[in-house]
């Protein structure tokens, strides 16, 4: 008995392995991608860039509510690792959702009241170059404000440290330009090479004047 239910086994397997109803499995070829995440001088730029396209599309960014605030912003990349198991730590959950807060949603963080007196003039046909402009278009504000640590140190902590060197104004521009860590924590500063030397010396500047 038992061998006529084997042979019956056998039969109907192969009856259904060799039936021409039987598709082949199908290899399906994804597009490739297209989408990207929009380029910031924001630190947490290059932790998404390395991270969170590892598992999805940048589409799945531009797909969320716009407006989204800092706080939301960070808890939905802190669920990635949390409940998904996304390999980030929590100083990188912290980057990723400043980054994404000012580059998708409407956060504006750290930018200061500056004071008036802070505004540069030259003579006429000079080129006048606006600190506060600089800070907002490399993403200087998103990991510093004026009077208060945010990733990176507080403008004013960076003024006092060097107030009484007299080489402060080629050091702080060294740092800008160079970027790195160790001076003011483990989180990394950018490079911002790509900058003119009259441009990091405008930021320099501005923040030994504080």
């Amino acid at each position: 008995m038992l061998q006529y239910l084997i042979c019956s086994l056998a039969a109907l397997i192969l009856c259904f392995s060799s039936s021409p109803g039987m598709a082949a499995p199908k290899h399906i070829s994804l597009p490739p991608e297209t989408a990207q995440l929009k380029k910031s001088g924001h630190p947490g730029y290059q932790v998404a860039l390395q991270k969170c396209t590892i598992c999805h599309s940048a589409d799945y960014i531009s797909l969320q509510p716009p407006g989204m605030s800092l706080r939301q912003w960070t808890d939905e990349v802190s669920k990635m690792k949390h409940a998904f198991g996304a390999l980030i730590s929590d100083d990188e959950v912290s980057l990723i959702g400043e980054y994404l807060a000012l580059t998708y949603g409407n956060e504006k963080i750290g930018i200061p009241a500056f004071p008036a007196n802070k505004e540069k003039t030259g003579a006429p046909g000079t080129r006048v170059v606006d600190a506060r402009a600089l800070l907002t278009q490399n993403g200087c504000l998103g990991c510093h404000a004026v009077d208060r640590k945010v990733l990176g140190p507080a403008f004013r902590d960076v003024a006092e440290r060097y107030r009484k060197n007299p080489q402060a104004i080629e050091t702080v521009m060294k740092n800008i330009k160079a970027g790195g860590s160790g001076k003011w924590g483990s989180i990394p500063m950018p490079s911002f090479a790509a900058l003119s030397d009259s441009d990091i010396e405008v930021l320099a500047a501005f923040v030994l004047e504080q």
